[in-house]
């Protein structure tokens, strides 16, 4: 995929987080795209629908609508942070070849897990992405840690 073309999808995938953000959630967006177009956006939303599981790939696959595991084969999903257990297993599930990731320096999610499994990954190391979570997390900490199941920590930003 070109650059330019990545880029567009992954400020697609920003604007997402920043939306959860305005929402009063957590800023991690995601779009899937299939044949240059998106199929579906979503944005975390634990907190705004008290779920336990709206990451958001989670949730852009919800908003993608219903469909077998062979229209996401030739996908590609971008996500503004690297994807936890949760969403690699929905990834594997429905057989998503391509993962464009913002950034992995927050967390580093199941990256590893997806590439044994042949999953491509791309991993951008966006700036905006970057400086989106770490102002989040030094602002709630506690909210982030529930979100990937962690004890809180203290934290000071980079």
């Amino acid at each position: 995929m070109e650059q330019q073309i990545i880029a567009n999808f992954m400020e697609e995938a920003i604007k997402q987080a920043k939306l959860g953000l305005i929402e009063g959630g957590i800023p991690i967006g995601s779009v899937i795209v299939k044949a240059g177009n998106i199929v579906g956006r979503g944005h975390n939303r634990r907190v705004q629908q008290q779920s336990a599981i709206l990451h958001a790939e989670m949730d852009a696959l919800d908003n993608t609508g219903r469909h077998p595991a062979s229209f996401y084969q030739d996908s590609t999903l971008f996500t503004t942070l690297s994807p936890c257990s949760m969403c690699a297993g929905a990834i594997l599930l429905y057989k998503i070849p391509h993962i464009v990731i913002g950034e992995n320096r927050t967390f580093m999610g199941e990256e590893e897990f997806l590439k044994s499994r042949g999953i491509k990954l791309e991993v951008l190391q966006d700036q905006t992405c970057f400086q989106m979570m770490q102002d989040f997390i030094f602002k709630n900490s506690s909210l982030w840690h529930e979100d990937i199941g962690t004890s809180p920590i203290s934290f000071e930003p980079v």
